[in-house]
């Protein structure tokens, strides 16, 4: 197993929710593959500091002298409006990211900690976001940051930038993904009951949690069996027997208390899945059908065309470059 060490550098008055809900992903992330282990370290130039909530953090781990090669370096945000870095241990920081960032290493900020790198120059001629409130405060600070005012999150090279609080839990789930597999994302995100990721052409519900607002046991039962494994060539006489009914209970229930279909379903998930592949690997139109779970790469086309407005290649072209 391959060890990814994950530096999460942590000031006063860091948002509690910008460290802490990466942090949960990474470490949920380890429960579902055996390839990465993802391993995280809490650094700080204090010893312990306060959070946003008033909560001790500590005993933290000094700035370090050397990082692995490939390590990811994540700089959470602070609560506040104001941010001027000025004091000697957050100016000890940039010094600190200025002088161990380099380019094999990945850097991950969230909300306010794109204004930290900002600062450090790591942000120079790139394409960065950050909080809607700081996206003025993050142009000012170098001139040469293209930056995006309505993103969930963008990433280039190997410098991610996040809007604010939640945001950092979609760009964990890309970097995850990307990392391991959209699968362990997945799973994931449904451990943590949040969207799989949020893009601008992603739909404003999951489907991973649309069509779950119902309190059937049974068809909550036959959902969650979907959900693990929605590749698995599914039978409706295999999911009757799962449910314990007939099939053609199973499918009034189904229908009732979700308003689609058990294929409609199904297939609103493998589009979901088949979009995360196209998003995060060069496949073959043909290899994500089948990964996804669907028939064939016509069948998969089809019911792709229903559902977004450009062809699959181009959503891949678009989403890697």
């Amino acid at each position: 197993m391959r060890r990814q060490a994950l530096y999460f550098l942590l000031l006063p008055d860091t948002l509690l929710l910008d460290m802490a809900g990466p942090a949960d992903a990474f470490s949920f992330a380890n429960r579902y593959q055996n390839e990465v282990f993802f391993e995280l370290k809490f650094i700080s130039p204090y010893p312990q500091v306060s959070c946003s909530v008033g909560l001790q953090l500590g005993p933290l781990s000094p700035l370090p002298a050397q990082l692995e090669d490939d390590a990811i370096i994540v700089l959470p945000g602070l609560v506040g409006m104001e941010f001027h870095y000025d004091s000697p241990q957050e100016q000890a920081c940039i010094r600190w990211l200025r002088q161990h960032r380099r380019n094999s290493h990945r850097l991950m900020c969230i909300c306010s900690g794109a204004l930290l790198a900002a600062h450090a120059g790591l942000l120079s001629g790139h394409t960065a976001t950050t909080h809607h409130d700081h996206c003025h405060d993050l142009a000012q600070i170098d001139s040469s940051i293209r930056v995006e005012e309505n993103r969930i999150f963008v990433e280039q090279g190997n410098i991610s930038t996040s809007a604010g609080v939640t945001a950092g839990i979609d760009l964990a789930l890309h970097l995850i993904s990307e990392l391991t597999s959209p699968m362990t994302a997945t799973a994931v995100a449904r451990n943590m009951v949040v969207y799989m990721r949020r893009a601008g052409s992603d739909p404003q519900l999951s489907p991973w949690l649309r069509y779950r607002n119902h309190i059937h046991p049974v068809i909550h039962k036959v959902q969650d069996a979907i959900s693990k494994n929605p590749a698995h060539p599914w039978h409706l006489d295999e999911l009757a027997a799962l449910a314990c009914t007939s099939t053609r209970h199973l499918t009034r229930l189904f229908k009732t208390h979700t308003t689609v279909s058990v294929q409609e379903y199904l297939s609103t998930l493998r589009l979901s899945l088949s979009a995360q592949m196209l998003m995060q690997s060069d496949w073959s139109i043909e290899r994500i059908a089948e990964a996804a779970g669907f028939g064939s790469a016509r069948q998969f086309r089809r019911l792709w065309h229903q559902a977004y407005a450009m062809t699959p290649s181009a959503f891949q072209s678009l989403h890697q470059h």
